[in-house]
């Protein structure tokens, strides 16, 4: 039996360095498992180098879907960190790869790396939603609700 090596933990407030996985068209939220297509060669450079090391990481959607060579200011600051579960290589030489949202992140800067993205992230803590606010907001949302449904006969 095998046993891998344990992922590294996410503390909030430290500045790490991760790969980085422009997506296109698709934002990752934490808890989310998602299955990916990768063709870039600097994706799937980023995502070797994640197996490699057993090492998270830092997905973050491309403004432009269109744009082949994203610069670092054509990606989103805010990004999920991630695991990769399964990498599966493809016979047309791209990659599907499996992974499960963790954790909110902001990159702070890019590196210099040539051969993929990399990037000095910070995970976010989740923000508090139980304000007053955000309770009256809730509340009126559902009675909202249940009046549409009561002149709603469809529901």
């Amino acid at each position: 039996m095998t046993t891998s090596k344990p992922r590294p933990t996410i503390v909030h407030g430290e500045k790490h360095a991760y790969p980085v996985l422009p997506l296109r068209d698709i934002v990752v939220f934490p808890h989310m498992i998602v299955p990916l297509f990768v063709g870039r060669e600097k994706s799937i450079r980023a995502l070797e180098e994640v197996m490699k090391n057993d090492a998270l990481i830092m997905l973050a959607t491309q403004k432009n879907a269109s744009d082949d060579d994203p610069a670092p200011d054509a990606i989103y600051e805010t990004g999920t960190l991630a695991s990769v579960l399964q990498l599966l290589k493809l016979p047309d030489g791209t990659v599907k790869v499996l992974v499960e949202g963790l954790e909110r992140a902001k990159i702070e800067s890019y590196s210099d790396r040539t051969e993929y993205y990399e990037a000095t992230a910070t995970a976010l803590a989740d923000t508090d939603a139980k304000s007053v606010e955000a309770e009256a907001l809730s509340r009126s949302v559902v009675s909202d609700f249940e009046s549409y449904v009561k002149l709603n006969k469809k529901i």
